[in-house]
């Protein structure tokens, strides 16, 4: 297609400076930009190069069905600019803008890597942790007059929630974006971003990947987003292996069966691990049994990842968990090179920092 198809005759164009990456010279780059659509001319020594890209076209983030291959792509493009300048001190790309995170329940990774994503583009930090007994929810106050009056101080809204659901109603009030960081049992978005990033960066594709999901398999919103996101690749196949208490529930697959994702429930981990390319162990969540005890006793210490997994895993496979972990992995594990959920950890960073740098500026 050329130029001509994509942008009007009488298109106005700006110019600005750009570093000389790429080999282009004279350092200068003219851009269009109208609606979703950003085009770009790129002047090198001996000609010119039109590069085209849609702008990122998400209000919100709030649940992995949002996502579309394209989008994906778009996301970890941006992603793996930004390892390239995680340790920039002097990034400024998000300058000016405000971000709050209200955290209703506990989180270390979530929460930190959002506000050190904010912080390392130039942004700001407002944070509430543990607001549902330190912030005006203890006296009463809804959670949309929450997310009124949070959206007056901010330009963008992360929170974690403890009922499935709260980001949407939270999203249907905002003026502003809202992220979801966790919403009870419900999904949680960003670590399945993080999750396929992980897995392309690790196993280098995605169609065609075998993928054990492991664990609490009821009450565990990562591997629930993961399922959606990971179905939107080609020739792929879960395996389910989760003690009959919190097993995969019928609406994830019926979902994966109505797109025609290959799944197959197992109770031998150690069969499905010989054949997956990724061993995704999730820990048994006691916080959602409640009085339940003897169900989460039941559950937990079921299933295990150790050297004996690891005896039969495939070399170039991986081990991933959303952490934090309990004794569901062993410790001895993580110096094996396919322990690979630490650096699934720091995968959240880059991440985070793209979704902040696509929502607040669309691209």
């Amino acid at each position: 297609m050329t130029i001509s198809h994509l942008i009007p005759v009488s298109a106005s164009w700006s110019s600005f400076a750009t570093s000389n990456d790429l080999g282009f010279y004279p350092h200068q780059v003219l851009r269009y930009e109208r609606s979703h659509l950003t085009c770009s001319i790129r002047y090198h020594q001996r000609s010119s190069l039109v590069v085209c890209r849609s702008k990122f076209d998400l209000d919100d983030v709030i649940e992995a069905q949002q996502f579309d291959r394209d989008t994906l792509g778009q996301i970890f493009e941006v992603a793996r600019e930004m390892e390239k300048i995680e340790k920039n001190k002097e990034v400024d790309i998000l300058k000016g803008y405000l971000m709050a995170t209200l955290f209703y329940e506990p989180s270390t990774r979530t929460r930190l890597s959002f506000e050190s994503a904010m912080k390392r583009l130039g942004g700001e930090v407002l944070t509430t942790e543990n607001a549902r007994e330190f912030s005006s929810a203890a006296k009463g106050e809804t959670l949309e007059d929450s997310i009124r009056t949070v959206e007056g101080y901010s330009d963008i809204i992360v929170m974690r929630h403890f009922e499935s659901g709260a980001a949407r109603r939270a999203a249907s009030v905002a003026s502003i974006p809202v992220i979801n960081a966790g919403d009870g049992p419900g999904q949680h978005p960003t670590q399945a971003l993080l999750d396929v990033y992980t897995i392309e960066r690790e196993i280098g594709k995605l169609d065609g990947i075998k993928l054990g999901l492991v664990g609490d398999l009821a009450n565990g919103r990562t591997v629930r987003s993961l399922a959606y996101l990971i179905a939107k690749y080609s020739d792929v196949k879960i395996y389910f292996v989760a003690p009959e208490v919190v097993k995969m529930k019928d609406d994830i697959k019926e979902y994966l069966s109505s797109v025609g994702v290959e799944w197959e429930e197992s109770t031998d981990l150690l069969e499905v691990a010989s054949k997956c390319d990724v061993v995704y162990q999730t820990r048994i969540q006691r916080e959602r049994f409640g009085e339940r005890k003897d169900l989460y006793e039941q559950a937990r210490g079921k299933y295990i990842v150790d050297r004996n997994v690891l005896g039969v895993l495939p070399k170039d496979a991986i081990v991933m968990h959303p952490l934090p972990r309990l004794d569901e992995i062993t410790v001895d594990v993580d110096d094996d090179p396919r322990a690979a959920y630490f650096r699934q950890a720091k995968n959240g960073l880059f991440i985070r920092m793209a979704i902040l740098k696509l929502l607040l500026l669309g691209r």
